[in-house]
């Protein structure tokens, strides 16, 4: 439990930082400190329970994606606003160089082996928050669709 904690004190600190360096309006900053602290503490679950960072990467950029969602609409803002400095602690910085240090050291196999993994979680990032904002378009349709039918009773 302290290390979750410890984690989640982490990824709030590391949001803070990206979210200054991308010029975050002041107002947004804890939100989005939020938004990245909960995608890095469902990353570290999932990687615990799944054995995987690939299905870590995915899980933590869909909450990363839902929670980005759910404050562009609170606070009458871009989603990207949130996702960017949001999603950046799950980038694959150390698996991007070991994939480069391998392929200095000419070892063929390693940086295979590293560069496809660096690639998976990168592309896990990508279609986490594809999905989530696919299933977030559908729920608003149905929503409106909702909406639609209960005004006309």
């Amino acid at each position: 439990m302290i290390y979750l904690l410890t984690q989640f004190v982490l990824a709030l600190f590391a949001t803070l930082a990206f979210s200054v360096i991308f010029r975050v309006p002041v107002k947004k900053i804890p939100a989005c400190m939020v938004v990245g602290a909960l995608g890095w503490i469902t990353y570290i679950i999932a990687v615990h329970y799944m054995s995987s960072p690939i299905a870590g990467c995915f899980a933590g950029a869909c909450t990363v994606g839902l929670l980005s969602a759910i404050c562009a609409r609170v606070f009458k803002e871009a989603s990207t606003v949130f996702i960017i400095p949001g999603i950046l602690c799950l980038v694959p910085g150390y698996k991007i160089y070991s994939t480069m240090f391998e392929l200095l050291r000419e070892d063929v196999m390693g940086t295979a082996q590293t560069g496809l993994e660096t690639l998976l979680m990168a592309g896990a990032i990508a279609v986490g928050l594809l999905v989530m904002g696919i299933v977030i378009g559908l729920v608003r349709i149905l929503v409106k669709k909702a909406q639609a039918i209960a005004t006309r009773q």
